[in-house]
């Protein structure tokens, strides 16, 4: 059906496009006609972070920042749901246009901005919402928020999203959100994760539960700048890392229209430098941290190739535009075995 829908969505401009189709999973959803998938065989289960998942593969950040829409992509037969990335005060982001379709690359380029209505509005729609499913929380801090208190963001989103996330990912790699990844270096990053983890352990006692952290990375990251941050993964030991977050280099659509739009860049060309991270950074970790990889997954051959590079689970997004959501079964099938 979705290669039926395509090309009406394409014909939109590609942010109006991504409204209308999460509108449209809403009401489907509220008439009942988004039927459910599943059960997955015991051979899909996966347990990571001390989470049980249902199958490996997972939605990514970024489609559903808001969490208006839970429900009805949980139904498309996603083992495990992120929203987000969500922010301490609501942001409009950055000027439309700010997301581009480069159809001849399946790509996406995008500038958005961590656009959200605030973390507030995002636990109002997770509490209305009926799926009691794995359901990551990504978080961020405010485009107007100095680097300096960067940390205070975090620690607000953490504090708010925790009684009902199943894990929450620290998103310091967007290249939307002026001198975010900074905070990738050592002495920023450590600084973080140990005002993070402090707080973790603080609201573990105070809710009577451990709520994983993950942190997510980019993939422009060099040898070097991969295993100093794996080292400072175990040092605060961290729960999980995903790899990763779009690139802002423009290998593989040099030419196209729209190509020189700045933003990052998602879909297949992002696939071998996405693959590289998580091969280096499983290396790195040696097993003491799982990775989630994201990044490139346009069909069950691409999730293969991260499980083999060393990831635990992968997520899905603009895969999704391309392909809809037969990809989310195809991956299921492709990791799990055609039985499901």
């Amino acid at each position: 059906m979705y290669s039926l829908v395509r090309p009406l969505l394409f014909a939109l401009e590609p942010e109006t496009a991504h409204h209308v189709t999460l509108q449209a999973l809403r009401r489907l959803d509220g008439l009942g006609l988004v039927p459910a998938a599943g059960p997955f065989p015991a051979s899909c289960a996966r347990s990571v972070m001390g989470i049980d998942f249902p199958n490996p593969v997972g939605l990514a950040a970024g489609l559903d920042k808001n969490g208006e829409c839970i429900d009805a992509l949980a139904a498309l037969g996603f083992g495990f749901i992120e929203i987000g990335t969500v922010t301490p005060r609501p942001q409009p982001g950055n000027p439309r246009p700010r997301m581009f379709r480069l159809p001849a690359a399946r790509a996406v380029i995008n500038r958005l901005g961590f656009n959200n209505d605030g973390v507030d509005r995002l636990v109002e729609n997770v509490r209305r919402a009926r799926y009691r499913g794995v359901l990551g929380i990504n978080i961020g801090k405010n485009a107007d928020t100095a680097l300096d208190r960067a940390a205070g963001d975090y620690l607000a989103c953490l504090r708010k999203v925790y009684p009902l996330a199943s894990y929450v990912t620290v998103n310091i790699s967007s290249p939307n959100t002026r001198d975010l990844r900074q905070l990738q270096q050592s002495p920023a990053l450590d600084g973080l994760l140990g005002a993070l983890k402090a707080e973790q352990a603080r609201l573990a006692d105070s809710h009577g539960k451990l709520v994983p952290l993950a942190v997510k990375i980019a993939p422009d990251l060099d040898s070097a700048q991969i295993v100093a941050i794996a080292a400072l993964l175990e040092r605060h030991r961290v729960e999980a890392v995903i790899a990763t977050n779009t690139t802002v280099t423009r290998d593989g659509v040099a030419g196209l229209e729209h190509a020189e739009e700045a933003g990052g860049l998602s879909g297949a060309p992002l696939t071998a430098r996405s693959t590289r991270v998580v091969q280096e950074l499983s290396g790195a970790l040696r097993g003491a941290i799982p990775v989630i990889a994201v990044g490139g997954i346009l069909g069950g051959a691409d999730a293969r190739g991260k499980i083999a590079a060393g990831a635990s689970l992968v997520q899905l997004y603009t895969g999704l535009v391309y392909r809809g959501p037969a990809l989310v079964r195809e991956c299921v099938n492709a990791l799990c075995g055609s039985g499901t």
